[in-house]
């Protein structure tokens, strides 16, 4: 890869981080689809100020050599396009080869539902393991952080990677909304069920009183607080212990993620008459037509529904 190159990122990397606010995980995804490009560039002895619109159509068309999957070759496409068009605005090309660029075309697929009874089963079974008393205090602590994380999710709809960064003081007990800080570090607001604000209530106790017997003072900024890098407990360790609760209460563990929790969550609210205009806040969309997907599910289940159960139906599949 160019130095050039690389210093071309960092900059235009500090640029999104200073007048936009990306968040951590979105300029991780930059920096690797640009570190992409430039290494296909330095295979064919070019860099980002020397590329002209038939070395992208080349790195696209090998996108799709590889079998990169069309949504992700999409992200690719806007990085790409975002960079050069930053390096043309500053001065630094006096081009933007990427204007005469297709996006691959691409179906966007419903999101994955769970239905009631199914988060229920796993709501129910973390609430089982968390009034168990525990082998240890930390495996009970374990245990509990679990079903409280189950519970604030399917209450709030919240992204995993904010519901895993809440803060301490995100538990106090007149709480009736959580402040989150979403993506592009907007803030919003989202109601608490008093069932998640209890259960979060129940935890924070239940770990000052861990913290006190060790002697320990450790900082109190995080909800979920862990000794790893981030200083809280990370979104891959949930994804990994809902996969495994899934698997006890013999769901498909393939089929269950935060995110798909977040899906029942919006899509219940939508099965139960929620307002989609709502929804859009609640779920911290910049876009209505990122909301609108929801609709889409609840067509495909009543399509459904009809299928099974209207006699019409039943009569001509037996034809």
């Amino acid at each position: 890869m160019a130095n050039s190159d690389l210093r071309l990122i960092k900059l235009y990397l500090d640029m999104l981080s200073a007048e936009r606010g990306a968040a951590l995980n979105t300029l991780d995804a930059y920096r690797r689809d640009l570190e992409d490009l430039s290494d296909f560039l330095s295979r064919r002895k070019s860099n980002f100020e020397q590329a002209n619109s038939d070395h992208l159509r080349d790195f696209l068309a090998d996108l799709s050599v590889q079998g990169i999957a069309a949504s992700s070759a999409a992200r690719k496409l806007s990085s790409l396009r975002q960079l050069f068009r930053f390096l043309y605005r500053e001065g630094m090309r006096e081009d933007d080869p990427s204007t005469s660029l297709q996006a691959p075309k691409r179906h966007r697929p419903l999101p994955k539902i769970l239905t009631i009874e199914e988060v229920d089963r796993l709501i129910e079974a973390a609430r089982f393991n968390a009034s168990l008393e525990g082998p240890t205090p930390k495996r009970q602590i374990r245990a509990l952080r679990h079903y409280v994380l189950l519970e604030v999710l399917y209450a709030t709809g919240l992204r995993v990677s904010e519901l895993v960064s809440l803060p301490a003081a995100a538990a106090h007990q007149d709480a009736q909304f959580l402040s989150v800080i979403g993506k592009g570090s907007k803030e919003r607001l989202v109601p608490l069920s008093d069932r998640a604000k209890d259960a979060m209530i129940h935890y924070q106790a239940m770990l000052a009183s861990q913290l006190k017997a060790k002697g320990t003072t450790e900082d109190k900024k995080w909800l979920f607080p862990s000794f790893g890098k981030s200083g809280h407990y990370t979104r891959q360790a949930f994804g990994r212990e809902l996969k495994s609760l899934a698997d006890d209460v013999g769901l498909d563990a393939k089929s269950v993620s935060p995110h798909v929790l977040r899906h029942a969550f919006a899509s219940h609210l939508l099965q139960n008459g929620a307002n989609l205009r709502m929804l859009q806040k609640l779920l911290g969309h910049a876009d209505i037509s990122t909301t609108q997907i929801y609709t889409h599910v609840m067509d495909e289940k009543l399509r459904e529904l009809v299928e099974q159960h209207h006699p019409l139906a039943s009569k001509a599949q037996k034809s």
